[in-house]
């Protein structure tokens, strides 16, 4: 199932990933992918205020992973820097995205065929300075 969303801010953005949040289960893995600078961090941190994490979350663009210990831990992934088959093959993020906690993964294109198959697939478009396109695609269950 395939859904649209438009916000015409950051904060309706922010507010969008904070429903996310909220209604997460054990075992969601968002894979967040769109433009450098779109939105797909200002998602995250909506979803980690929704599941009720307070720390200030950023792009983990140099190490690759924060985990954000909760109820639902929070498994944060930047892939922008992977480059390689056998770089992504040392990491075993795998492991994280079958785990006890939610998983977000920027730039998750680089992950392709590797994500789970319950992967919810968020794509953020620019529509304007301000506003975003959100395409939403849920697994079929």
């Amino acid at each position: 199932m395939k859904k649209i969303i438009i916000t015409n801010s950051v904060e309706e953005t922010l507010q969008w990933g904070e429903e996310l949040g909220k209604s997460s289960i054990m075992g969601d893995v968002f894979a967040l992918n769109g433009e450098l600078g779109v939105g797909k961090t200002v998602v995250a941190k909506g979803i980690a205020k929704g599941l009720g994490i307070n720390e200030e979350i950023t792009s983990p663009s140099f190490v690759l992973l924060e985990i954000y210990p909760n109820k639902l831990p929070l498994y944060h992934f930047d892939l922008y820097r992977i480059d390689s088959e056998i770089e992504f093959d040392r990491l075993n993020f795998e492991e994280y995205w079958r785990g006890d906690g939610i998983s977000v993964i920027e730039w998750a294109e680089k992950a392709d065929i590797r994500l789970p198959e319950n992967s919810i697939k968020i794509k953020i478009e620019w529509l304007d300075s301000d506003k975003r396109r959100i395409e939403i695609e849920y697994p079929d269950n």
